[in-house]
């Protein structure tokens, strides 16, 4: 509802729902770190990280036990906010109604939009994308609500921007946007005699090629399967039946970052382009790779998983990793030999596949088709790297632990409710699992 005085809006990396895929869930699941953030938002004094020492976050959160545990272990349940997540796990009314994409479809757009998003921005990937999803239908002529993809942490927009942990760009990319876009777009809306609008109604930087681009829509890119196949290969044409299997055990989940993991500072910004590697061989991983590609392969929006999974268990996550595998010889940027870098990393709680407002225990055994997105990119897979595709069930301690049995509420778990599954993937046949990829065709 703007005030007439509005005439513009450019909003960052904004919270746009909670539980669908900005601060406090994705996919259903807890993320853990939203504890801080409402200790901060909430409090007058002490605000900021809860004050759990400056140790290992791993184990402080898998000491705890459950995210009610851990908050009754320090005193947030005093907090109001903290008591409201904690009564509303799953997505119902409660985060259905305060979510902004929702709130905004129901009205007429009226004041030019720039909506603005990093890459790998590790706190509010969701609001963005959603927020141009559901404003752009009503952008006929295509020039009141534009995207804007950098590569970018979160509000990385907003200082130099030269680098994200180990990557380098063809120079400050924030101090690019902000010049030649940005401005231009508030100079055409705010000015006494303004310049002509020319506004690109989708402009994104295409890491890997390290350019900015601009799309008349998004997503940009066609969507094309790449199956999980046999012998931890990608195929991408559908192979032939076949599973895979590892057991996901609570009590050792697999860690979000190499420990001792700090869910703060530097660490925390650059979590989602971290090397890969520390994961890949664990038992409790599957890694798929294509071999080494020949010609450059171009994404251009949110990958989609479709995995068609069965559990031992009567609940269990599951998450995916979209991974550039840099060559093994690579004199340009020794460092850089062998990366595997994270392109897109996204959970789902598999209580959800019937819908996220009605969870539901698994059959044992069964096969389920879970399917969700992964982030919004614009990338490049180089000739000479490979794609690798992970596939895992916890993000520990980001997210909660799935106990894996079935408990109405995981917030609420008790030590008791936490077993082992058996986890299966299969693919090919009938049960293909995939990453559905938004290839441009160069």
């Amino acid at each position: 509802d703007p005030h007439p005085a509005l005439k513009a809006a450019v909003p960052q990396s904004p919270m746009v729902d909670g539980w669908m895929g900005d601060d406090w869930f994705h996919n259903g699941a807890f993320r853990t770190f939203g504890f801080d953030y409402d200790l901060g938002q909430t409090v007058k004094k002490g605000g900021g990280a809860v004050p759990k020492g400056t140790g290992d976050e791993y184990s402080a959160y898998l000491e705890a036990g459950s995210a009610a545990d851990y908050a009754r272990a320090y005193g947030l349940l005093d907090l109001p906010v903290v008591r409201k997540v904690l009564e509303h796990p799953s997505y119902d009314a409660w985060w259905q109604g305060q979510a902004v994409d929702k709130l905004l479809e129901k009205r007429k757009l009226t004041v030019p939009t720039m909506l603005v998003v990093g890459q790998w921005d590790q706190e509010d990937s969701y609001g963005a994308p959603a927020v141009y999803r559901a404003l752009e239908k009503q952008d006929a002529a295509n020039d009141m609500v534009s995207l804007v993809i950098g590569p970018w942490r979160h509000s990385q927009v907003n200082y130099e921007a030269r680098a994200l942990g180990p990557l380098q760009w063809e120079g400050d990319t924030g101090l690019q946007f902000r010049t030649r876009y940005m401005k231009p777009f508030l100079d055409c809306h705010l000015k006494s005699n303004p310049p002509p609008c020319t506004t690109p109604p989708v402009l994104t930087y295409a890491t890997g090629a390290n350019q900015w681009e601009v799309s008349q829509q998004w997503p940009a890119g066609t969507p094309t399967p790449l199956y999980l196949g046999s012998n931890f290969g990608l195929s991408w044409t559908r192979p032939e039946a076949g599973s895979d299997s590892y057991v996901s055990d609570p009590a050792k989940p697999v860690p979000m970052l190499p420990r001792p993991v700090h869910m703060q500072g530097e660490e925390w910004r650059t979590w989602l382009v971290h090397d890969q590697r520390f994961v890949d061989g664990r038992p409790d991983v599957l890694s798929y790779t294509t071999g080494t590609l020949d010609k450059p392969v171009h994404v251009k929006g949110a990958p989609k998983v479709d995995l068609r999974a069965a559990t031992t268990g009567r609940d269990s996550d599951f998450v995916v990793k979209l991974i550039d595998v840099y060559p093994q010889e690579n004199s340009a940027n020794p460092a850089m030999a062998g990366y595997q870098l994270g392109i897109g990393i996204e959970i789902f709680r598999g209580r959800y596949v019937h819908g996220f407002s009605t969870p539901a225990p698994l059959e044992p055994g069964k096969t389920y088709a879970f399917q969700w997105s992964l982030p919004n990119v614009d990338h490049v897979f180089l000739p000479g790297h490979k794609i690798m595709v992970q596939v895992q069930s916890s993000l520990f301690p980001l997210y909660d632990r799935n106990p894996q049995s079935w408990v109405n509420s995981i917030m609420e778990a008790k030590p008791e409710d936490y077993m082992k599954a058996t986890e299966t993937i299969h693919r090919g046949g009938d049960a293909a699992s995939a990453v559905w990829l938004p290839i441009i065709q160069d």
